[in-house]
């Protein structure tokens, strides 16, 4: 509980954030969620039933005493767009934090830049706490930051692609420049992705197909837990120096013919 993840003023034991979509049902997705250990939880607001809570809805099966919720813009492609569906999910009463996504690209699913900024100042003046998903560029990771974004959340991979993080000195750069959290979105495959993500001194991992796409997504829920603590704890630690040659780890000295 001491190395808590804090945006924005609220903290978070777990720095493990999990999406809501994908699963196979919503009994899977609320045992994936629990064996998680996350706190925050997205949720896309038009996968939410917004104009008649009464027929259901995906927030049937969240228990916001237990999660916080973090409505995202997903499917969004223009600034307009990811504006109004923000607006909307504060309306409807989901939360004042925002994942902000707005999409340049149907294939590869990278945002568009410069509209992703022009929505963050939007909603940032309009009291907003904005998380944008972005690419691991940190010239546009500082400019987000500077438009008010509470965190940033720089891309490993193409959503759903599983890759892993693909360029290790990107995130290592934005993590060293960055003085809000940061949080890497999309692109992690299983464990030893999101263990290698906090290894570089990222503030938390965000995920979804990942789990919910596994053979067994209660399974690897528990798996991504763990690689998210593993890596934080090592990150702490201070790895050993990388050296070429080797050195022994028991002591020489006194040893016969010495």
């Amino acid at each position: 509980m001491s190395d808590q993840l804090v945006v924005a003023g609220r903290a978070f034991a777990s720095r493990l954030f999990v999406g809501t979509g994908k699963y196979a049902s919503n009994e899977i997705m609320v045992e994936a969620l629990a064996a998680s250990g996350a706190e925050v939880v997205t949720v896309a607001v038009r996968r939410v039933n917004i104009a008649d809570r009464s027929k259901g809805s995906l927030l049937d099966h969240i228990d916001p005493k237990k999660y916080f919720l973090l409505p995202n813009t997903a499917g969004c492609y223009t600034a307009d767009d990811a504006i109004r569906t923000a607006r909307l999910g504060r309306e409807a009463g989901l939360s004042n934090w925002v994942k902000l996504e707005v999409i340049g690209d149907e294939r590869t699913l990278f945002p568009d830049n410069d509209a992703l900024l022009e929505a963050t100042r939007v909603l940032v003046k309009e009291g907003f706490v904005v998380l944008p998903y972005t690419n691991d560029d940190p010239i546009v990771c500082r400019k987000l930051e500077a438009a008010g974004a509470a965190a940033v959340m720089p891309l490993g991979a193409p959503i759903g692609s599983g890759l892993g993080i693909q360029n290790v000195n990107n995130i290592r750069i934005i993590r060293e420049f960055s003085r809000v959290p940061v949080i890497v979105d999309a692109g992690v495959g299983t464990a030893s992705d999101a263990a290698v993500a906090m290894e570089l001194g990222c503030d938390g991992v965000l995920m979804n197909t990942a789990i919910a796409g596994a053979r067994d997504p209660i399974l690897m829920a528990q798996a991504m837990r763990d690689g998210v603590r593993a890596g934080r704890s090592a990150f702490l630690a201070g790895r050993m120096p990388r050296k070429l040659y080797a050195n022994a780890s028991s002591p020489t000295d006194g040893l016969i013919g010495r």
